[in-house]
């Protein structure tokens, strides 16, 4: 609600009315910054779990996990985006729930659906799964940033231990 047409023009240079040139209003300017944002959430996703994954090293578990700590790193590294991207008002079948079904989320449901087809995750609906770890992921960031003076300790080390418990949990 604190962004407006005014401020974003002051921001990147341009007068407010340039701005419609390009979007029809606040809300399609907003959309468009999350659908970036959710782009290059599932990059840092990706590109992390590629690492965990080089050398076959890591296990199906580690590159999940691996995708929800870059998804808790990535937040605290825009908190205000993350809020704009994640705790404002959705839009079923808006082009940002549509980047998001196609890119981060459904990242990390393949994950799962591979977890299950290991039978490390017992058979099931990965959908609900990977909603599961998104939830937990989403709390463990949505609570540093908007909690950041609670004792947490090492941000990194407490989300691991989240995540790794969300992401052990449903092991057979």
């Amino acid at each position: 609600k604190a962004v407006s047409i005014r401020s974003v023009a002051q921001r990147v240079g341009v007068t407010p009315p340039s701005i419609y040139l390009h979007f029809a209003d606040k809300d399609a300017l907003l959309d468009a910054v999350c659908v970036q944002y959710f782009e290059k959430l599932d990059a840092e996703m990706q590109e992390v779990a590629g690492h965990a994954d080089q050398g076959g090293g890591a296990s199906a578990i580690d590159v999940l996990r691996a995708q929800g700590l870059a998804y808790v790193r990535f937040a605290l590294k825009t908190p205000e985006l993350y809020r704009i991207a994640t705790m404002g008002e959705g839009h079923p079948g808006s082009d940002v729930d549509t980047t998001l079904n196609i890119s981060a989320f459904v990242h990390m449901r393949a994950s799962v659906q591979s977890l299950i087809d290991q039978g490390i995750y017992p058979p099931g609906d990965a959908t609900m799964l990977a909603l599961e770890l998104w939830t937990a992921a989403h709390g463990v960031a949505a609570m540093l940033i908007s909690r950041p003076y609670l004792p947490w300790g090492d941000v990194e080390e407490f989300a691991d231990r989240v995540l790794r418990a969300v992401c052990f949990g449903p092991v057979v």
